[in-house]
């Protein structure tokens, strides 16, 4: 299947790599937004075209999928024209960054009858996704209560600035903690959707976030509830140092912690742990797992990838990604005016 990449910077070389390591898979072309970016692709991918405009890569009909790797607020109008262009597209969180962004992207992929993939990624992890497994074959029975905690070094800029720019990243919620949105969404999906949300954070002052609190906070926690009485607290720290993972769900019939660190988001050689305690067992157990991280996250999804498309599904489909981002939106709204918000996950 031959792939086109959208987007060439930190993120985007390693979706590059990805591609190129992916059975059934032919890296054909790369659109960058910069000259520097477009450099260092010939530079690595010398006998790949590349476009300094992503235009010239979606009227290329050879092309069947598209890997969009580029700042938050072109994700919509990107990923609409590949879908335009007949192009299976996998699209990287967030998947919009609005409500409405995520309603044109599914009205276009629906017009298209091509496949929009949404790269939650860490549903595809040795570690986080066991946790999933853990859960359905019952070892902790109904959950019933979730803490997520990640502790890290603040964001990097992005290709000029875009990751401070509240108009190009949209929030730092979409930015990170839309993960864990989705998996915890994903993990507590048997109670269908939570009905109510609520936020709370604060944060030291940074070039571009000015005015921006509620979207530019650097400690950020939130509850989220469910009918019937499930929660779960998502918490994060921009303000760290290193980065360190961790996962507690408990359930009526047992619980499981794991966690997972290293020197940096991106580290191939990362610390980690997952530990089960099932009903009825005095002690917890160790659950053996293949090394996790984003990097051999991100090799499985383009893997998967190539299937999927040729099967016309998502690994993640749009549906699922647009209640993450409307949840990230409520716990935006829920921290800037200090109150409960309401969960509606209908499409007007």
């Amino acid at each position: 299947m031959r792939f086109g990449l959208i987007g060439y910077g930190l993120w985007g070389t390693h979706h590059a790599e990805a591609i190129v390591k992916s059975p059934g898979a032919e890296l054909a072309a790369i659109a960058c937004q910069s000259e520097e970016t477009a450099a260092a692709a010939r530079e690595r991918f010398p006998d790949i075209p590349v476009h300094r405009d992503y235009r010239p890569l979606l009227a290329d009909a050879s092309i069947e999928a598209v890997d969009i790797v580029v700042p938050n607020h072109l994700h919509e109008e990107i990923g609409v024209a590949a879908l335009a262009a007949g192009k299976h597209v996998l699209l990287e969180k967030p998947m919009g960054v609005s409500v409405a962004a995520c309603d044109r992207l599914l009205d276009a992929a629906e017009a298209s009858g091509k496949v929009l993939s949404i790269g939650h990624e860490f549903r595809l992890s040795t570690q986080w996704g066991r946790l999933k497994e853990l859960i359905a074959e019952g070892a902790i029975g109904r959950p019933l209560y979730a803490n997520v905690s990640l502790f890290r070094f603040p964001y990097r800029q992005g290709s000029g600035g875009w990751r401070y720019q509240r108009d190009r990243v949209g929030s730092w919620i979409l930015e990170e903690p839309v993960h864990f949105f989705d998996s915890v969404m994903w993990y507590f999906e048997e109670l269908g959707d939570p009905d109510r949300i609520v936020a709370f954070g604060n944060g030291r002052p940074a070039p571009g976030t000015e005015g921006n609190e509620a979207a530019m906070a650097h400690n950020f926690s939130t509850i989220m509830h469910w009918p019937g009485g499930a929660y779960a607290v998502i918490t994060q720290s921009l303000a760290g140092f290193e980065h360190h993972h961790v996962m507690e769900i408990v359930g009526t019939d047992g619980s499981i912690r794991t966690w997972w660190s290293g020197a940096e988001d991106r580290t191939r050689e990362p610390s980690f742990e997952i530990k089960v305690q099932r009903k009825g067992r005095d002690k917890a157990e160790k659950i053996e797992a293949a090394a996790s991280g984003e990097l051999f996250e991100l090799d499985q999804e383009l893997r998967l990838a190539v299937e999927a498309f040729r099967a016309n599904r998502a690994i993640v489909t749009g549906e699922e990604a647009r209640k993450r981002i409307l949840v990230c939106l409520a716990a935006e709204k829920a921290l800037a005016e200090g109150r409960e918000m309401k969960l509606d996950f209908s499409r007007r």
